[in-house]
């Protein structure tokens, strides 16, 4: 897949906000986009507004947000604390820059959190309710 351009971007997040994107298209980096583009957009407090973005996001496209599917707190949250520690360290750069940077490290691999939490703890009903503390090594950032 071609880097995202700082237009794909602003699509995805506006997509996900309005309930448009396809869902084919709300992959691993999207999630990142969308995240990058919140902590970047006036008005928008990322680790309030995107669990309630991806909620509703998830029930538009049929995708029930129970125990064991659908939005997953502790992911979100890890990965909004990951893509802003990535905004912060690159104030300038554009959102583009940023995420491919970022997809091509080892945070942008699907299981980079499995590094801080154990399986059975990050997938649990608990970690997919609320936010749960890393149970093998805190997040560096």
């Amino acid at each position: 897949m071609p880097p995202l351009t700082d237009a794909d971007i602003a699509r995805i997040a506006a997509g996900v906000i309005d309930r448009s994107l396809p869902k084919p298209e709300w992959t691993h980096a999207a999630h990142f986009a969308a995240g990058l583009w919140l902590h970047a957009a006036p008005g928008y407090d990322a680790p309030r507004d995107m669990p309630a973005l991806i909620r509703a996001y998830n029930e538009a496209t049929g995708v029930a947000n129970t125990d064991t599917e659908g939005y997953h707190e502790t992911i979100t949250q890890a990965s909004l604390r990951c893509a802003g520690s990535w905004l912060a360290a690159r104030p300038d750069a554009p959102l583009s820059e940023i995420l491919a940077a970022l997809m091509a490290s080892p945070h942008g691999r699907s299981d980079w959190l499995l590094a801080h939490w154990t399986k059975p703890v990050l997938f649990s009903p608990a970690a997919r309710r609320a936010w749960v503390e890393p149970d093998l090594q805190p997040l560096p950032f």
